[in-house]
């Protein structure tokens, strides 16, 4: 498997999931964004090795994402468009994508693409296994910390920088009783002005995005600790 992960940008849902099954039986690691925003906000927050995005989008095109995301990253940009013309590829080339397809597309000729883009950039393939990925793992919660993905269950939830920071710190201190003190010191730094609220509020948002209520537990007048569920 490519230990690579992969943003699929498009407004339309069934394509981006067509494209995410091809990428899946590759072997890829997949995100995806419905709009440039949405796109923009996930590569500040994630490690993308390569992005695969349409023109055609409401409110920001796709030529416009990619001049924003130039602006501020290096990361490979292939466009996957509907445009076809001679005049958008070459567009589309200049603004800074690394490759350019046209819909509808061959599925072995998009990931042969996605896979020369990769080699030509400089990004190499690497197995993906528990000898060269940093992983943490409490039991259906899995952690890559070098991709810094999150899987409960096996399926991927996507979190803030401070909520993937808040769970990863609580999973290499499991079974120990974390004061808010010491959670809203390590996290958010000894100069946060904020209150010991913001550590609650990021706690619940946890338990809700990943249904872990049963893994976080909170120790009244102190704090919190996360340990693994127990089945009676």
């Amino acid at each position: 498997m490519h230990h690579y992960t992969i943003l699929i940008v498009d407004d339309e849902e069934d394509m981006r999931n067509l494209v995410e099954m091809y990428l899946l039986n590759s072997g890829y690691t997949c995100l995806q964004a419905e709009n440039g925003i949405q796109a923009i906000n996930l590569i500040e927050l994630r490690e993308v090795d390569l992005i695969l995005m349409d023109i055609m989008m409401p409110e920001m095109d796709g030529f416009s994402i990619c001049e924003k995301i130039r602006s501020q990253s290096e990361v490979p940009i292939i466009f996957v468009s509907a445009k076809g013309e001679e005049w958008d590829k070459v567009k589309g080339l200049r603004m800074g994508a690394d490759d350019y397809m046209v819909k509808p597309f061959n599925p072995g000729e998009l990931v042969a693409r996605v896979e020369a883009v990769l080699r030509r950039t400089g990004k190499r393939k690497m197995p993906l296994n528990r000898e060269n990925v940093n992983m943490l793992q409490l039991g259906e919660i899995c952690v890559n910390l070098d991709a810094r993905n999150v899987f409960i269950e096996k399926e991927q939830v996507i979190l803030t920088l401070k909520e993937f920071e808040l769970l990863v710190f609580l999973m290499r201190h499991q079974n120990q009783v974390l004061s808010r003190e010491q959670l809203l010191e390590n996290i958010w730094g000894t100069e946060y002005g904020g209150s010991l609220r913001t550590v609650d509020t990021h706690i619940k948002t946890l338990r809700m995005k990943m249904r872990i209520a049963d893994y976080i537990h909170t120790v009244w007048g102190i704090g919190y600790k996360i340990e693994e569920k127990h089945v009676e």
